[in-house]
């Protein structure tokens, strides 16, 4: 058996991350599942989805715009720690990941430790905080504030192997570059 492939597509909300998961899974040689964080903070029972056991949701403004700080609580921390070990897990059974992420909590060393043994690749997904604060708008499925506030800090202090703009290009570009860059 091969080993298994890991692309962690790191972005702010709204950036592209999951189009060009689904992009990178049409067009790469292997199959890949697509793991998304969303998914994960969804397991949450509902009166922990704003809870500070859980991931909490502060709203405030910044220079005259809305901003959503995310905290997260003891019960979401051990969600995103499992989250992390549950993608280990899969791609210890062979499985080939395209994980999904906004990395805000820290995580990315765990990610170095749990996927040493496999092929792991990190990429960074940016776009201008203009574009991103007006895709959350028209997708109206997320706080109006999050790209705001994570926006300086989902890149801090990460050295990526790879970074698209998807003001740029679009997902499937962006998923090809990737596929190239990789050999997916």
């Amino acid at each position: 058996m091969s080993k298994a492939k890991v692309v962690l597509l790191n972005g702010v909300g709204s950036a592209g991350k999951s189009s060009i998961a689904t992009a990178l899974q049409s067009l790469a040689r292997e199959p890949f599942l697509h793991v998304q964080m969303d998914t994960y903070i969804e397991m949450l029972p509902e009166p922990l989805q704003d809870h500070p056991d859980g991931v909490c949701y502060e709203v405030s403004e910044e220079a005259g715009k809305p901003s959503v700080a995310v905290r997260i609580g003891p019960v979401g921390a051990r969600v995103l720690a499992g989250m992390r070990q549950a993608v280990a897990a899969m791609a210890g059974e062979g499985n080939n990941l395209i994980v999904d992420e906004v990395l805000c909590d820290g995580g990315l060393p765990d990610y170095r430790r749990l996927l040493a043994a496999f092929e792991f690749h990190v990429v960074g997904v940016f776009a201008p905080l203009e574009v991103l604060e007006a895709r959350e708008l028209r997708r109206g499925d997320r706080l109006a504030g999050l790209a705001h506030w994570q926006y300086e800090r989902v890149h801090r202090g990460i050295g990526y192997d790879f970074e698209v703009d998807t003001s740029r290009l679009s997902a499937l570009e962006c998923a090809e570059l990737i596929r190239d860059r990789f050999r997916l």
